[in-house]
């Protein structure tokens, strides 16, 4: 929760000459904007309030799909509802259901149909347009808030998390001279110690075309893995920690709003709903695989992770139009959004995003009874 606990900008470098570091997520401002921005949505403007968030505590938590009985979801998916697959087995495109009119048992099958497809876009919602106060309570169904350390949020609505890229050429052109690709492969949040189970995605200005977001499923990574394979990762913990995150903001002058957050988790955790086993993973969170040295840590994780990236037989990719809302399980999905709206001259066409999560259940172990190793 909010606190009134001092917060402190972290002093800048005195030396003209220090090197200004590449950003750690292109996607994402971390620091006030020294520009005007132009959008049909003035409220959403990333903005950096001075509230500090103490550690996240253990919560109880109920998943909504176990809540439905009637697997049809008929208080979801009526007559007039449209449901177009993405992929056979990953992603769905429903049509003709506005997500402000959910009852709650609609909601409930909402979940169960999130947590079977992974991922679910609904076009042309009314809830873009409904404002903030809606959508946060929307999403309270579905999980506690989570509230984001370091990027752009709204002004008394410290849940939403910002995502906005507009012109940028100079950091763009930075950022591409580092790397060979804009995507960022991750799972939202892995670092907390109840990291998020849903979480939704609501555009409300993008590329006429570009700016997708593509989606790759955990369970379905797994199981193309040999039972020798398996048998190896299922034990495994793996550390995750937000300081990488939290040092570059404060390198880039933004301001931080929690302290830096280490948690152990199962690198193949257990879905409560599906039942399937997923691998946990996030190329930029984690800093160790607990029992393993840093040359194995490293071969097993790039292992997994080029596994997933190049798995083009079990991804889904979405493409984006205004007042399109997506939502998606962060525990059986990795994602990345794809930087290629540039103009000719490097910057970047406007894409503005906004982010709610709602933080579940802690990962379940592929074996209960296994202590952690710190």
């Amino acid at each position: 929760m909010p606190s009134t606990a001092p917060l402190q900008r972290p002093k800048q470098p005195t030396t003209k000459k220090a090197e200004i570091p590449i950003s750690y997520d292109i996607n994402l401002p971390y620091r006030e904007l020294d520009r005007e921005i132009k959008t049909d949505y003035p409220q959403y403007i990333p903005s950096w309030d001075p509230i500090w968030f103490d550690p996240l505590t253990p919560f109880d938590y109920e998943d909504p799909a176990l809540r439905v009985r009637d697997k049809t979801k008929p208080n979801l998916l009526t007559e007039t509802a449209k449901t177009t697959d993405i992929q056979p087995h990953l992603g769905t495109i429903v049509e003709n259901v506005q997500l402000s009119t959910l009852t709650d048992a609609a909601k409930d099958e909402l979940a169960l149909l999130i947590a079977e497809r992974k991922v679910v876009a609904f076009p042309d919602q009314d809830l873009i347009d409904a404002g903030p106060d809606a959508q946060e309570a929307f999403m309270r169904h579905f999980g506690k808030p989570n509230y984001q350390p370091v990027s752009g949020s709204m002004p008394g609505h410290p849940a939403f998390h910002i995502i906005h890229r507009d012109g940028n050429r100079d950091e763009i052109a930075r950022f591409l001279e580092q790397r060979t690709t804009t995507t960022l492969w991750h799972q939202d949040v892995s670092y907390e110690i109840q990291p998020p189970g849903y979480v939704m995605l609501g555009l409300l200005q993008g590329p006429e075309v570009g700016g997708d977001t593509v989606f790759a499923a955990t369970d379905m990574a797994y199981k193309r893995l040999s039972p020798a394979v398996t048998s190896f990762l299922d034990g495994l913990k793996v550390t995750h920690t937000s300081r990488k995150m939290i040092n570059h903001s404060r390198l880039t002058g933004g301001l931080v709003r929690k302290d830096p957050v280490d948690t152990v988790h199962p690198l193949i955790r257990v879905h409560p709903v599906t039942g399937q086993k997923c691998i946990f993973l996030n190329g930029e969170f984690i800093t160790k695989i607990n029992g393993l040295k840093d040359s194995e840590t490293k071969w097993v994780l790039e292992f997994l992770m080029n596994h997933l990236v190049t798995g083009h037989d079990f991804q889904a990719r979405v493409r984006w139009q205004p007042r399109t809302i997506v939502m998606f399980d962060n525990r059986s999905t990795m994602h990345s959004a794809i930087v290629d709206y540039l103009n000719d001259d490097g910057s970047a066409k406007p894409r503005h995003i906004f982010r709610l999560i709602a933080l579940a259940e802690k990962p379940i172990p592929v074996y209960e009874d296994e202590d952690e190793v710190e």
